[in-house]
């Protein structure tokens, strides 16, 4: 027994779990699982068990160095799909994860990710949100305690319509108003964006707020207050109100009255682009009795490992074990083994040919951008698929209008919905792209660097 003052808190019983991996090869031939129980001193001296508090669910470990990589440890019961929404969130914040382990007998996981920071991280709130999605745990299931003080069944947000007037556009307009709700943690969930003959412009925002304070006056004024230091004297007038069930109604996804897969979005090699040969994903199941084996070698992009993991979460996969790691020369190795939802490895070949054509699919084009032609004007379409949960691909708005940004592009209008294609639910953005600042570009240059600020190929 082993006794720590902690803020008043004893630690006792160091818990150790030696389990084998499914193989030994590249992996150490046993792993030690280190679990520290709390106590709470009760009357007559009793302790009561309580285990892992929630706080220490996540820890991050930022870089002490110019260059050297945070560290953040997730410790804490599993589920099918908690990679994916861990990877998601660190996506939302912006960061790279340039290597990564996973760990996880089914009931209790261990998951380490290094990733690239940046000077504006807000570690405090990453790790905040990073804990939200943890989830809870019973004694019965694991054999130990997962103590929260309290357990809310999650329900859909609230969708409020955020309307301001600008008197003038101006290039970049776009993408400031955008940065301040991405700093504000409002989630932009469709947009539409005219401007007048007379050169006035009307922005209309369908947000959700992640804080879930958008209902009171004191978070509705920072916001415009914000609005305001960015707009300056072009806002004529901004409002912010809960969405009614009409309007919210809209923002379900609809069966488009053209297939944009019939649109002539380009599988060309531009610069950058990734090409079916540098993707290689091989399925083996003689290593381990009862998980399959996948390894991956394609190249790196932004959002990479949330890719994979989505996939894999859709199709109800879980991984148990697993390591990737991003080198040097812009490639990315991954090692999983994964298994059903029935604890069985995938030995049906048509599932096996059938879960590698869509992984196939989503590195190779995680995202699809064209610039297409409609008469004299020139639009910009970008589609990401959607979850089954219904989360889209975070930041794609942001990015596009900051490549748009830096190629000194106006946007003349935005049109931001959800279509139903092939039983799969996509984001579609549609950007009208004013005419006469195309022509500081040529086509291939403007989708080049859409193509290249959402893939993080800078």
């Amino acid at each position: 027994m082993l006794h720590f003052k902690k803020k008043k808190r004893t630690i006792g019983h160091l818990y150790f779990n030696f389990k084998k991996p499914p193989h030994n090869k590249k992996y150490p031939k046993e792993k030690i699982k280190i679990t520290f129980f709390y106590y709470r001193e009760t009357e007559k001296g009793k302790r009561d068990e309580m285990g892992i508090i929630h706080e220490d669910a996540v820890l991050i470990k930022e870089s002490e160095k110019e260059g050297e990589h945070t560290v953040i440890t997730v410790n804490c019961p599993d589920k099918t799909g908690l990679g994916c929404d861990l990877s998601r969130i660190i996506l939302l914040f912006g960061l790279s994860i340039a290597r990564g382990d996973v760990s996880t007998d089914g009931k209790w996981c261990y998951l380490v990710f290094w990733v690239i920071g940046k000077p504006t991280t807000r570690w405090s709130l990453l790790r905040k949100r990073l804990l939200e999605v943890c989830p809870t745990c019973i004694p019965s299931a694991s054999g130990i305690f997962y103590f929260i003080p309290e357990f809310q069944q999650p329900k859909p947000p609230q969708i409020f319509l955020l309307t301001f007037w600008c008197s003038y556009d101006r290039k970049g307009l776009l993408h400031d108003v955008t940065e301040v709700l991405y700093e504000l943690e409002l989630t932009i969930k469709r947009v539409k964006v005219y401007t007048a003959p007379d050169g006035r412009v009307m922005d209309l925002f369908f947000i959700t707020d992640t804080r879930e304070l958008l209902q009171t006056s004191k978070r509705r004024d920072e916001t415009i207050k914000r609005l305001k230091i960015v707009l300056g004297d072009a806002m004529l007038s901004c409002d912010i109100e809960l969405a009614t069930p009409e309007v919210a109604s809209c923002l379900k996804p609809y069966l488009p009255s053209e297939n944009i897969f019939n649109l002539p979005i380009s599988d060309e090699q531009s610069s950058g682009v990734v090409s079916s040969d540098s993707v290689s994903i091989v399925f083996d199941n003689t290593l381990s009795p009862s998980h399959t084996l996948v390894q991956f070698f394609c190249q790196d992009h932004k959002g990479l490992i949330y890719d994979i993991m989505r996939t894999l979460k859709d199709y109800n996969i879980q991984v148990s074990y697993g390591r990737f790691f991003a080198n040097t020369e812009g490639n990315c190795e991954m090692e999983l083994f994964i298994m059903q939802s029935d604890g069985k490895k995938i030995t049906d070949t048509q599932k096996r040919n059938a879960l590698s054509s869509r992984l196939r699919m989503e590195l190779i084009h995680p995202l699809k951008v064209d610039l297409i032609s409609k008469g004299p004007d020139t639009e910009l379409l970008v589609v990401n698929p959607v979850e089954l949960s219904g989360r889209g691909r975070p930041l794609v708005f942001y990015d596009i209008t900051l490549a748009l940004s830096i190629l000194n592009i106006s946007i003349f209008s935005v049109e931001i919905g959800r279509q139903i294609i092939g039983e799969r639910e996509w984001e579609v953005y549609r950007i009208l792209l004013d005419e006469w600042d195309c022509l500081s570009a040529t086509r291939n240059e403007i989708k080049d660097c859409v193509r290249n600020k959402l893939m993080g190929w800078e």
